[in-house]
């Protein structure tokens, strides 16, 4: 099943995404990422240095027909540091047609939501945690918000169309760099 989806992914996406960023790359790219969310995300950056923990996914690659796949690395940060390195991965089934690349922040905004996603081995949405996703207005800032949820998702920067967005069954697993 992994190799099906990771020829789909290579279908979709073209051969330039088959291998995996260097840490060096991954490291710039995460960069870029954050910058972004602060664009995108009126005080995002604060928000992201007041939390417990932050994941970051630059670039993960959806693609899918009928069956789909998704794959993407990125780092855990904790007070701002880099901890680790995480890759994620998900299959869905059902109606679906598209390719996308999309950039993924996971907030934790608990101490306990954060100790139980590093004790975990392999951390899967849905079934070890909840991840809401975060809509907000424009030009609001979001340390405005007054979040219920100990884990939040944001979902930015969408090149192409993919049919059902969801965070949803993403199984997310420390990897060495």
């Amino acid at each position: 099943m992994k190799k099906l989806l990771t020829a789909l992914l290579v279908l979709a996406m073209g051969w330039q995404f088959a291998s995996a960023a260097s840490k060096t790359e991954l490291q710039i790219e995460i960069k870029e990422t954050i910058k972004l969310f602060d664009k995108e995300v009126k005080g995002g950056r604060e928000f992201l240095r007041r939390a417990k923990g932050y994941l970051v996914f630059p670039e993960v690659y959806k693609a899918g027909f009928g069956i789909g796949g998704e794959y993407g690395e990125g780092a855990l940060f904790v007070h701002d540091k880099l901890v680790g390195y995480y890759n994620t991965v998900a299959a869905s089934f059902g109606w679906q047609i598209g390719a996308q690349k999309k950039s993924i922040i996971i907030v934790f905004l608990t101490q306990q939501a954060l100790d139980d996603f590093r004790k975990s081995d392999g951390w899967k949405i849905g079934a070890d945690a909840s991840v809401a996703l975060v809509k907000w207005g424009v030009g609001e800032d979001i340390n405005t918000i007054d979040f219920k949820d100990p884990v939040v998702g944001f979902v930015f920067g969408n090149q192409g169309l993919m049919f059902n967005l969801t965070l949803e069954g993403s199984k997310i697993t420390k990897i060495e760099k």
